[in-house]
């Protein structure tokens, strides 16, 4: 079995709330990156984020990114595509990866709703926000990531997504091994299956046997520990952080203590932790420069 990759999710666009401990600024990103490097994390997931949390999509503030966390550590920088608040054509949406040139960058391989239902109120916080990628599009963002030297990491919201990917690594759209990473879904976001073990578990059918997807499973808004351990039983990979839940049952933890956790967990699981090299083998990626 590889080495356990922990891709660390800093803010995704979680707001500070119980939780203060979410990073906004390049600074503050770059830190507890290299924080969480020196705690397991081989690569790191970032949003850009303005002055007050607020989402940004600017290529420069992505650039500056990824300029702070390479001066502080060797941990891969791995940048969002902008979920569904990114809108326009293809070469729009991927401006700041070309900007920014990160090791590894988000492709959403299908479309999917991404509104929120409220079950206290029966009723749909919004209707209308669809997270749109045609296989056009995916096509595009996939060639010009590999014209960039930038990996990309795929996000399987559901099965289908699954086999999209498999036909793209089939069709030599995308290197094998891809990196995929599995959305589950806690809380009021019906995207993706469920944030359990069983919602994880529905995906294992659909998984390539001959490794040519690495897998990592995220629980959006909710607790990801109980499925990080069938990930890790399973072969896959842990993408844990404060930008997709706050922990406040584990008193607000750092996102340094999170990625902790999950290594500790996989080192009782007799299941080692991958180093930032170790994931670029891997994933086989080039050395690092």
């Amino acid at each position: 079995m590889n080495k356990l990759i922990i891709n660390v999710r800093l803010n995704e666009w979680e707001m500070r709330g119980p939780n203060q401990n979410i990073p906004y600024s390049p600074q503050e990103i770059a830190e507890q990156a290299a924080q969480c490097r020196e705690a397991g994390a081989s690569i790191v997931h970032v949003h850009a984020r303005g002055p007050n949390g607020e989402r940004s999509h600017s290529p420069e503030l992505y650039a500056e990114i990824t300029r702070e966390i390479r001066a502080r550590s060797d941990i891969l920088i791995h940048t969002t595509l902008g979920n569904v608040y990114l809108e326009g054509d293809a070469a729009d949406r991927v401006k700041h990866v070309e900007a920014s040139k990160p090791d590894i960058a988000t492709i959403d391989i299908g479309s999917t709703n991404m509104d929120r239902y409220n079950p206290a109120k029966k009723q749909w916080e919004s209707t209308d926000k669809v997270y749109a990628n045609s296989i056009e599009s995916c096509m595009f963002f996939a060639k010009t990531m590999r014209d960039l030297g930038v990996k990309p990491g795929l996000g399987i919201w559901s099965v289908p997504f699954m086999r999209a990917a498999a036909a793209f690594i089939e069709m030599g759209l995308l290197d094998s091994p891809a990196l995929g990473k599995i959305p589950l879904c806690g809380g009021s976001r019906l995207a993706g299956h469920d944030a359990t073990p069983e919602g994880l578990r529905a995906f294992l059918h659909a998984i390539p046997p001959d490794g040519s997807i690495q897998w990592a499973v995220c629980t959006k808004h909710a607790n990801i520990f109980p499925c990080a351990a069938v990930a890790i039983a399973e072969g896959g990979h842990v993408a844990p952080g404060l930008g997709d839940y706050q922990y406040p049952e584990l008193g607000c933890p750092t996102n340094r203590d999170i990625v902790h956790r999950i290594a500790s967990m996989s080192r009782d699981m007799n299941r080692e932790v991958a180093s930032p090299d170790d994931a670029r083998e891997i994933l086989r990626m080039p050395p690092r420069r």
